[in-house]
């Protein structure tokens, strides 16, 4: 019962956090730029009809071959016969030449058989073209997902069924909820942190149950999320990061989302990719403590935190590791174009606006992960320690062969 009243309290105390800050409660303003002349040139957008995607085969390979364009550049060159397999023209046969200068967009040759993606856009005019838009993948993508799902529920059963409804839950929150509500203009903090607290109250007991432990990691998982809140918000402000440092920053500015306040942006990222790795910490300790309480009921608050923190620095020292190496496993390609631009001194490169990003990124998920550890203990020796062996006894088999 005592769980369940923090649990509800530290609720309204992330509520008071996800109230925007001076600094994030209005959207960075840019200078508008009109011009006058331009707008009888504008074509209306409903006018055109929208481009049409297709899956198609390549038949055959029509030609290829380079010409020189100008002095220095020669441009490559493929032209080869595809048959469109979906939408309203399947079956139809169509040309596609692809192109490309050497040494600035070099060209993917395809092969006869491969399968493709096809744009069918129109003009004004009326008239339409086809053009190569992408290599077909989904095939590939399904069949990984398939084998994902086929090894959670063979190696965890009823366990892994209900990790897998926390995923989807997850997946339809981040959809459904937090991603349009940021298209629209809210403050992308306010917007996380509730979509958060929604996800880690659902997907935690989907996955391990109704139970006492499940309550005692989620009390776990939500104080260490507050105080990485605090710490993300207060190293972003004094770093003077302003969520401008990557790519998709600069086009989401650009695209027809209206004012999205890219500060609240980057510590929304920051949030959702700790709450990633802070459940596995406050269950697996929580979990820990459970067992040595019931293998050795005589253990104390004391000698049950001691023991169990033997296992969470092993589980830290990996942890960080792992979340600084898939970092900058995404990041790889942006990191080798740094390291070309040998004209500047490396903390130049270091203070940039996009490396910044990361290091804070990754450095307030390692904390998090650090501070997790030590305060899903002691939570899990405190309440655990005065817990019935019986109940408890019950509880876990309950958790391990129903839901």
């Amino acid at each position: 019962m005592k769980t369940k009243i923090i649990i509800t309290s530290l609720f309204f105390a992330l509520s008071f956090l996800a109230l925007p800050s001076p600094s994030l409660a209005a959207p960075i303003e840019y200078a508008e730029t009109t011009n006058e002349g331009l707008k009888e040139e504008l074509l209306n957008p409903e006018d055109i009809q929208q481009n049409e995607y297709s899956k198609a085969t390549i038949l055959h390979i029509d030609d290829e071959g380079s010409n020189t364009i100008a002095e220095d550049y020669i441009e490559d060159y493929q032209i080869f016969t595809a048959k469109i397999l979906s939408g309203k023209e399947k079956g139809k046969e169509i040309q596609i030449k692809i192109s490309g200068i050497k040494t600035i967009d070099k060209i993917q040759y395809h092969s006869v058989g491969e399968k493709i993606v096809v744009v069918k856009t129109y003009s004004i005019d009326g008239t339409n073209k086809y053009d190569y838009a992408d290599n077909y993948r989904m095939s590939a993508l399904i069949t990984i997902f398939i084998i994902f799902i086929l090894l959670v529920l063979f190696l965890g059963r009823l366990k892994g069924f209900g990790a897998l409804l926390g995923l989807f839950f997850s997946i339809l929150v981040l959809s459904l909820f937090i991603v349009p509500q940021i298209a629209q203009g809210k403050n992308p903090l306010t917007i996380t942190i509730i979509g958060s607290l929604v996800i880690v109250s659902v997907s935690l007991y989907l996955a391990h149950g109704f139970n006492k432990r499940t309550n005692l990691s989620m009390l776990s998982t939500i104080i260490t999320l507050g105080i990485s809140i605090l710490i993300a918000q207060f190293f972003v402000h004094i770093s003077s990061l302003f969520g401008m440092g990557s790519e998709e920053a600069f086009f989401l500015q650009t695209a027809q989302f209206g004012e999205i306040n890219l500060q609240g942006l980057l510590l929304a990222g920051i949030i959702i990719g700790t709450l990633g790795v802070l459940d596995d910490i406050t269950t697996a300790q929580t979990a820990v403590i459970g067992e040595l309480r019931i293998a050795n009921p005589n253990l104390n608050k004391n000698e049950l935190y001691k023991r169990a923190l033997v296992v969470g620095k092993e589980h830290i020292s990996s942890l960080v590791n792992t979340l600084v190496l898939a970092y900058a496993g995404a990041s790889l390609p942006l990191f080798l174009l740094f390291s070309a631009a040998q004209s500047s001194p490396l903390w130049f490169t270091i203070n940039s606006q996009f490396i910044s990003e990361e290091i804070v990124r990754t450095l307030i998920g390692s904390i998090a992960l650090v501070l997790a550890v030590p305060i899903s203990t002691y939570i899990a020796a405190h309440f655990l320690s005065k817990s019935n062996i019986d109940k408890m006894q019950k509880e876990n088999y309950q958790g391990h062969h129903h839901h």
